[in-house]
């Protein structure tokens, strides 16, 4: 008896173990070779960077201290200018103190004579100061060289530092070395940040000086909405703020005279010239529209313009490789497809064919020869590099990659759409963990790629809402099931890793699917694979 019953739990255990076993062992097999494949792509990325790692560089910076200016110190290349500093006022230890005792507004550059940097920055320098020298605001110099421990107090560690003073405290000047800009940004610091435009002639001759502009169209020149738009314009340094009651200058600004105000927006000189702000009129909304629109849409890589990289808050770079006869074809193409990374990425143009900067910039990333292409580039924190394989278009530049980019209008489209089981993020780009989530939900999109029921997606929350996507917080993950999208979405809630986002899907989706495994590959087809993935998701590895 006692071993008649010892066979009959033996038996019990066995059955109750078979369909478990068979029910498993499918999502196992899944999950084993998803875990492989992460171990695959962390233990191929040294070997299969298109570019090599580590680089024999430290960073993009490095272009700017030392590729870009090599040539501007040696004997053949830059020789300073003749360069009237009549302005410039020329302080040392000895009159250094009571001199910014003496002036409210000071700005002091730091240099050394042999600075190829310093140099270039020298006839900017006296310009800016020959047309400030009505203002309330002087412009000094101090040669570290010879005063090395006012330029110790200071903190200089690097050539030109240029501070600015008010009544004796000092910061970094952070805007672009040029006349132009120092002139701008000396001038709103030392005046109003925001203008009144009262007649057309005002207007004109505001249009035709000036690269960007903004303008408010308000009811009133005083009130709410006014010291809304002023304080945003503390908060943009190198873009000049106006506001105006006048219809006509309105409409000399094309805005509609009639619309709904308060009404703005911003002028720039380049290929997009007009945009319109459509979001609470506060502070923070408009200093957001104006720090995202305010830049140019390409920026063309000269040694001029390489403070707007690498000065630039924003670190993702877009960079198209072409040579100036190619860029007739690619340029526009680039253009267009840049408008979709406004305040995300720099999108640069880098002439492969310009003798000061062409030959440097394409070295220093690896790019060989003369055939036009498009790199990303993560930033010098991590200076990851990812070529786009495959023909230049616009879908191929803006390619949204395995994770999809829902806003406003098209979340119906995307999140909604019955035929398909969505997986939605909603983040805060400042949130710190979103940005720890974004490479393991990259990942998760990357692996899933190839299941047409299945969209992995996000949404920016701080910009964009819907009435099926309520957050309580950053990030939300939320899931759509299929066929189920007049009901509430379910929560998720599970362990931020690649397998546990799948475990999730794998319960809840109405629509089956399994992962495509991959064929087996020789190692020099591993490197290939890998080179290929890096290149096809070039926006979603940023």
């Amino acid at each position: 008896m006692k071993y008649l019953i010892i066979l009959s739990i033996f038996l019990c255990l066995i059955c109750s173990n078979i369909p478990l076993c068979s029910s498993k062992s499918e999502e196992d097999d899944d999950i084993s070779f998803l875990e492989q494949r992460e171990q695959n792509d962390a233990a191929s990325l040294d070997a299969a960077h298109p570019y090599g790692h580590p680089p024999d560089y430290e960073n993009y910076d490095d272009l700017d201290d030392d590729e870009l200016s090599a040539y501007a110190d040696d004997d053949g290349g830059y020789s300073a200018p003749e360069v009237d500093e009549s302005h410039v006022v020329v302080l040392k230890e000895s009159n250094f103190t009571e001199f910014i005792k003496k002036n409210r507004f000071v700005m002091v550059e730091f240099y050394a004579p042999w600075c190829g940097h310093c140099q270039a920055l020298a006839p900017e320098y006296a310009a800016a100061a020959e047309e400030l020298k009505d203002e309330a605001v002087a412009l000094a110099k101090v040669d570290a060289t010879e005063e090395a421990e006012l330029s110790q107090k200071f903190d200089v560690q690097g050539f030109p530092t240029v501070y600015f003073f008010v009544d004796g405290v000092h910061k970094p000047y952070p805007g672009q070395r040029t006349k132009d800009a120092i002139v701008a940004w000396l001038k709103k610091k030392i005046g109003p940040g925001l203008k009144n435009i009262t007649t057309i002639e005002e207007a004109e001759h505001i249009l035709a000086d000036e690269d960007k502009i903004v303008l408010g169209y308000l009811e009133s020149l005083v009130g709410s909405d006014s010291e809304e738009l002023a304080a945003a314009s503390k908060l943009e340094d190198d873009v000049t703020f106006y506001q105006t009651t006048n219809p006509d200058v309105a409409k000399l600004f094309h805005i509609d005279p009639h619309v709904k105000r308060p009404s703005l927006v911003i002028l720039k000189k380049e290929a997009e010239k007009l945009t319109r702000f459509s979001g609470e009129f506060a502070k923070s909304a408009i200093a957001e529209f104006v720090f995202e629109n305010k830049l140019p849409l390409v920026t063309n890589f000269t040694r001029e313009s390489a403070p707007l990289v690498f000065e630039n808050p924003i670190k993702k770079q877009l960079i198209l490789f072409a040579t100036s006869n190619d860029s007739k074809k690619f340029y526009p193409v680039f253009l267009e497809a840049a408008k979709s990374f406004k305040g995300k990425l720099i999108c640069v143009y880098v002439e492969l064919d310009n003798e000061d900067v062409g030959k440097q910039v394409s070295e220093y990333f690896g790019v060989n020869g003369e055939a036009p292409s498009v790199l990303a580039y993560t930033g010098n924190d991590d200076a990851r590099k990812f070529l786009l394989d495959g023909e230049l278009t616009i879908d191929s530049i803006k390619n949204d990659g395995d994770v999809k980019i829902v806003v406003g209008d098209n979340f119906d489209e995307i999140v909604l759409d019955e035929s398909k089981d969505v997986l939605l993020e909603i983040y805060a780009p400042w949130c710190g963990h979103c940005q720890s989530l974004e490479p393991i939900y990259n990942k998760l999109g990357k692996h899933l790629r190839g299941i047409n029921s299945l969209v992995i997606a996000k949404m920016d929350g701080t910009t964009n809402e819907h009435p099926r996507a309520k957050s309580d917080g950053f990030p939300t993950l939320l899931f759509f099931p299929a066929g189920n999208k007049s009901f509430d979405p379910i929560t998720v809630e599970t362990d931020r890793t690649v397998v546990a986002f799948y475990k999730f899907l794998k319960k809840h989706a109405s629509i089956p699917f399994k992962l495509q495994k991959p064929e087996k590959h020789t190692a020099s087809d591993t490197i290939a694979s890998h080179e290929d993935s890096s290149s096809f998701n070039m926006k979603d590895e940023l």
